[in-house]
């Protein structure tokens, strides 16, 4: 119930998020049950089945993810004094989070369950003169077990990774620590030279998958099932590499602004680079590692047939949507717990030019550093299969 109360009384911009969430857990929920409803019609087509529900881990991956970024962002679950005083601790507070999750994506679900059976022709007849009907098994019994299975998916993940996520949230500092802990200098993150090697990896392994497609462009996902899982596994390597990267480049773009003499307002813009690099650098890999599958597509597929598919749409969509809300969702996260420090300035007769300046500034250094290496990426994955 006090979930409930903190969801009717939330800002709007809060609810845009959820509902954004319920959104992507919809979409998910309806890719699922479309791969259960091509198994159920094709039973003699198993190893497409499987490679669809393995095309489905993708988008739900990047819905989890940005569930765990609305958890952290909701002003409900944010430690304070006053619900620590109340018994609403650490472990409260995740359960409160993990709740709020399951209540939007659960929605979702149910949305995407009267669509799929709309489309289906199970509640008034088939739509579009029945042209869903291949694709989503129209006619044929689905085991009730397997569908509350897959529904339950989105939820499950989703509230488990924000629960958790915010478990390991620490405890909000006292003024006095805070205050000592803008004097300490931000560690380096360590996963720069792992994020560089399973991202060389990923690349051999999608140039290991492409041999034998000799004068052809290797079929990316078209409808699901006209891609080797090699290529899945490389993909996702190379995105794990991105993401595990992503924190170290960060802070390497806030090393670079404050280098070669710098002014107040670069040093201010690079330290808080530094700061943020484990926050938003992650995100930033994992958008990075999305836009270079979408860069190596369209090479690929210029001039040529394009056989993607409706759900191959739904599922790029998703992905992309999913992976760009999570970095918006992160670097508000950012702003939030810089809103002190930015009070702090400005009550000390820093100018707010110099901070929408230093913003600016970050904002290009990054585009700078990560835009040249998506296309680098894009371009790698992309040779050996146009080669």
């Amino acid at each position: 119930m006090l979930a409930l109360r903190l969801t009717r009384g939330s800002h709007p911009l809060v609810l845009v998020r959820r509902l954004a969430l319920a959104a992507a857990s919809a979409g998910v929920g309806f890719l699922l049950l479309c791969t259960l409803g091509y198994a159920a019609g094709h039973p003699a087509h198993a190893s497409g089945s499987v490679l669809r529900l393995l095309w489905c881990a993708v988008p739900l991956a990047a819905t989890v993810q940005f569930a765990v970024a609305v958890a952290r962002t909701d002003p409900s679950t944010r430690p304070r004094p006053g619900l620590f005083a109340a018994g609403l601790g650490p472990a409260r507070l995740a359960l409160l989070a993990a709740i709020s999750t399951a209540v939007s994506t659960t929605l979702g679900s149910v949305v995407a369950l009267l669509i799929f059976l709309h489309l289906r022709g199970d509640l008034t007849g088939l739509p579009f003169d029945g042209g869903a009907a291949e694709f989503l098994g129209a006619g044929t019994p689905l085991p009730l077990a397997a569908v509350l299975t897959l529904l339950a998916l989105v939820p499950i993940a989703s509230s488990a990774a924000g629960g958790l996520a915010l478990r390991s949230r620490p405890v909000a500092p006292s003024q006095a620590q805070a205050d000592e802990d803008d004097l300490a200098p931000a560690p380096v993150p360590k996963g720069l030279p792992w994020g560089v090697a399973l991202t060389a990896a990923g690349l051999a392994v999608e140039a290991y998958a492409s041999r034998g497609s000799e004068g052809n462009p290797f079929p990316l996902p078209g409808r699901f099932d006209s891609t080797p899982a090699a290529v899945l596994a490389g993909w996702t390597l190379t995105a794990v590499g991105l993401a595990m990267a992503g924190p170290g480049l960060t802070y390497l773009c806030g090393r670079l602004l404050q280098a070669v003499r710098p002014g107040a307002v670069r040093l201010l813009a690079g330290r808080v680079l530094m700061d943020e690099a484990c926050r938003i650098g992650r995100p930033l890999g994992i958008v990075c590692a999305v836009l270079s599958g979408v860069i190596a597509a369209s090479v690929l597929y210029t001039g040529g047939p394009r056989p993607f598919g409706p759900l191959t749409a739904l599922g790029a969509v998703l992905v992309l949507g999913c992976t760009t809300a999570t970095l918006l969702t992160t670097a508000l996260e950012a702003r939030q717990a810089r809103a002190r420090t930015a009070r702090t300035l400005l009550r000390l007769g820093a100018p707010a030019s110099s901070l929408r300046i230093a913003a600016a500034l970050r904002a290009l250094v990054l585009l700078a550093v990560f835009a040249p290496l998506t296309w680098a990426i894009a371009e790698l994955a992309a040779l050996p299969l146009t080669g």
